[in-house]
């Protein structure tokens, strides 16, 4: 099979996997695995959902003995489904807090962020007349999630699209009901850009709506809810990851960046973004924001989505450690396999710079399993993310 044509089938696989995770559901009927195979679990942030969904079907076609799912239940479930043990990685775009950490140390278990991937959180929008591509900026965009500017045809945004008949519309703010890594990464760079947000809402994972108050606001549950909210409610604004609308169709905005350019999301203002932080890692591995960054190319709502994994793992009582040793070895292959990487900027993710990536190794190389050292990097796999 062409790349290509593998290509276009991930992403109908990925589409699916994104509807089943909206349910809460789990597909099954499923070819029973090889003797000897270990099965991974992991949930968490839906911000990653796609490319996740993706590569582990990848990985499973290339590796049968591997079965990887993840489920997309949010950051804040993640973390604590990691925490309670009941998962073998989590995923999350939400930085853990020192109590968090203390809670797993309570266990014995010594937990590790690394990052996997950037991703961009694009602002979408519903306005059944509008088909061209609109623009906003920071200021403006917040001043619509605090109620002050709430119709379509305001001022500021006529000015940011002279070109366009914007309608005179009351504005829907739609938002997530749970909490969130793409909220905390949303609300972060508000409060970069707005005085008014920061010393009201603020950033975090969870926030108080002024929407909601002011009678505008709806609410969706993860970034699937907020798509559906926002397609099915005309001259509405939301925000989701990227391939979320990109999968979806949904139009998103260009926006202006800190540099004073106007720029679309994708692979590359990702990139640029990343390393406008790249030497601002905590002893954690992990970064406040990488949002409202100086690079003329950067686009300004960016965040890490993280990994979760144990430090020191304990034995599995079945397979022992062998668990522990495929999950290292499918972290290696989506890190460094060409395909798998590619595939992951198609649905709209930039893949690690090789700067931050070689930090990420260089944790990961540590990884214990009943007290004796994993080996990382050299033992993977060598799957293949396409079919010749």
């Amino acid at each position: 099979m062409s790349r290509a044509k593998f290509g276009v089938g991930i992403i109908l696989l990925a589409m699916a996997a994104l509807s089943i995770s909206a349910c809460g559901g789990e597909s099954t009927g499923a070819a029973a695995l090889p003797s000897g195979s270990v099965k991974l679990h992991g949930a968490g942030a839906t911000f990653p959902l796609a490319v996740y969904s993706q590569w582990n079907f990848a990985y499973k076609l290339a590796n049968p003995s591997t079965l990887v799912n993840y489920q997309g239940i949010g950051s804040g479930g993640g973390k604590k489904a990691m925490i309670d043990g009941t998962v073998d990685f989590a995923g999350s775009d939400s930085l853990m807090k020192d109590k968090e950490y203390k809670a797993a140390a309570d266990k014995g278990v010594t937990l590790q962020m690394f990052p996997t991937l950037a991703g961009a959180v694009v602002p979408i929008v519903n306005i059944p007349e509008i088909t061209q591509t609109l623009t906003i900026d920071g200021p403006t965009l917040a001043a619509i999630y605090l109620g002050t500017i709430n119709r379509w045809n305001d001022p500021a945004l006529a000015k940011l699209n002279p070109k366009l008949t914007l309608p005179d519309k009351p504005i829907t703010v739609v938002h997530r009901s749970d909490g969130s890594g793409t909220t905390e990464v949303f609300t972060k760079y508000l409060s970069k850009v707005s005085e008014e947000w920061k010393n009201g809402p603020g950033g975090a994972s969870a926030v108080e709506w002024p929407a909601d108050k002011l009678g505008n606001g709806v609410a969706g549950k993860g970034n699937p809810g907020v798509a559906a909210t926002v397609q099915a409610t005309p001259y509405s604004i939301g925000y989701v990851e990227l391939s979320f609308a990109k999968l979806n169709n949904i139009p998103f905005f260009e926006m202006m960046n800190a540099a004073g350019n106007t720029v679309t999301a994708d692979a590359e203002s990702l990139n640029s973004a990343m390393l406008d932080f790249g030497d601002q890692f905590s002893d954690k591995l992990t970064v406040d924001t990488i949002s409202n960054g100086p690079g003329a190319k950067s686009w300004p709502i960016a965040g890490y989505t993280y990994m979760i994994i144990p430090m020191n793992f304990r034995p599995d009582a079945a397979q022992g450690c062998m668990k522990a040793q495929k999950l290292l070895d499918y972290i290696y292959w989506f890190n460094t396999d060409a395909d798998a990487m590619a595939q992951a900027n198609l649905l709209g993710y930039s893949t690690l710079p090789e700067s931050v990536r070689a930090q990420v190794f260089e944790t990961l190389a540590h990884v214990q399993c009943d007290g004796q050292a994993l080996q990382f990097g050299g033992t993977a796999p060598q799957a293949k993310a396409n079919s010749e």
